[in-house]
């Protein structure tokens, strides 16, 4: 008995009870305002009053529908009064109502029928909790001995102190009334109010960018934390073998440098993340291709370059993958060959972005594994409609080359 007591009693003791129940009061001040202008009708007796009220605002409801703001206006509404709990931007996203405008003449539709749902529910409970609490009061005055009659219920002719059992009855009722209406308006607003399919479309599409803009910042910090630490550990280990004060320094101000910059763009990934920040710091591109070749130089491998072609004027996309291609290019040179000569060739032209990597194989080659950081390259090139290849060259050395197309993307 303690628990079923307990369920009748519960919404009695939540907030969101009452936040419907207002929500419900506010549906019936179209109607009241209609029936000021309309004249008249406040002088109509008991119930007639409450039918102006319900029919009298149903034009301009319907016109009102056409209107976007208003579906918009009427989410957030029956966000803050209809659901419970906080109400912060993630809590009202996963209400099921949405707050955009209409887009179409569907949303227009399912706006016209919220708007005459919260008449038709609103303006008879309006009527309720102001007639049932007065009712009360009639019985209560009846119980006291008096003769009641109060406009829009009937006389209480014969005052008898047994009324004192039907006082808290228009109560309930009320409540019970305002609970069920409540109930009803929260399901029909996840209906009427809920994202429509272009919405889901869209929300779907947004969330999968997300995902996708995640995994490419991994990447990058892949690539630029791997290539930071590879020189590092190889400056480390060179400037130990030489023993000399003068490449010591050397050493110190290359792994300075290239430090400072994988700290960069750690930084400028984890605002991205965090999505405080409106306009995050530039991502290197190809025209600062010189500082990864400036880069492995600092780590001992001697570096012959050829860069041909307008890369400066290269589209963003292409210019800064092709950038973080040949930065995993040359980390995989020094993590797996050590400082060995190697061929960089970034050309481009009105077709295409070509970029080649070559170098020697070491004298004790490691067995070839397909690692994250070529499986990422290829994937950058597949993404910009190009391709990416890996592998042993015919000269016995190891060669990666990557075509972008450039026709499409300008």
């Amino acid at each position: 008995m303690s628990f079923s007591l307990s369920t009748v009693f519960r919404p009695l003791t939540r907030a969101v009870t009452y936040t419907r129940w207002l929500h419900q009061l506010i549906a019936s001040v179209a109607g009241t305002l209609a029936g000021f202008v309309h004249g008249g009708t406040f002088r109509s007796t008991g119930m007639e009053v409450w039918m102006w009220i319900a029919v009298l605002p149903v034009p301009v409801l319907l016109a009102a529908a056409l209107i976007p703001a208003v579906r918009r206006v009427e989410g957030l509404q029956a966000q803050l009064l209809l659901t419970p709990g906080p109400h912060g931007p993630e809590e009202r996203a996963g209400t099921g109502i949405s707050t955009t405008p209409s887009l179409s003449w569907r949303d227009r539709g399912r706006t016209a029928g919220w708007l005459l749902l919260r008449l038709a529910v609103g303006v008879p409970v309006s009527a309720l909790t102001v007639q049932l609490p007065v009712l009360s009061f009639a019985f209560l005055r009846a119980a006291a001995g008096h003769r009641t009659h109060f406009r829009g219920l009937p006389a209480i002719e014969a005052p008898h102190g047994w009324y004192a059992l039907l006082v808290p009855l228009p109560l309930v009722v009320l409540l019970a009334v305002a609970v069920a209406a409540g109930s009803l308006m929260a399901a029909a607003a996840g209906l009427l109010l809920g994202p429509s399919a272009a919405e889901r479309l869209a929300v779907l599409e947004a969330r999968t960018e997300r995902i996708l803009e995640h995994n490419r910042l991994a990447q990058e910090l892949h690539d630029s934390i791997g290539h930071a630490l590879t020189v590092t550990v190889l400056q480390a280990g060179a400037a130990r073998a030489a023993g000399s004060p003068e490449f010591t320094a050397r050493a110190l101000a290359a792994v300075e440098e290239t430090g400072r910059q994988a700290l960069t763009d750690l930084e400028r990934a984890l605002r991205l993340l965090r999505e405080d920040v409106p306009h995050p710091a530039a991502r290197p591109v190809l025209a600062d291709a010189e500082r990864l070749l400036e880069s492995a130089r600092a780590a001992g491998s001697t570096v012959r370059a050829e860069l041909s072609g307008p890369l400066a004027a290269l589209p963003g996309p292409v210019s800064r993958e092709g950038y973080r291609m040949v930065q995993e290019a040359l980390t995989n040179v020094l993590r797996h060959a050590g400082p060995v000569p190697v061929s960089v060739r970034i050309a481009a032209d009105a077709d295409a972005l070509e970029l080649e990597v070559r170098n020697p194989m070491p004298a004790s080659p490691a067995p070839v594994t397909v690692g994250r950081g070529l499986r990422g390259l290829r994937e950058r090139a597949v993404l910009l409609g190009g391709k990416a290849v890996a592998g042993p060259d015919e000269d016995g050395g190891w060669r990666v080359h990557a075509r972008l197309p450039l026709a499409r993307l300008r």
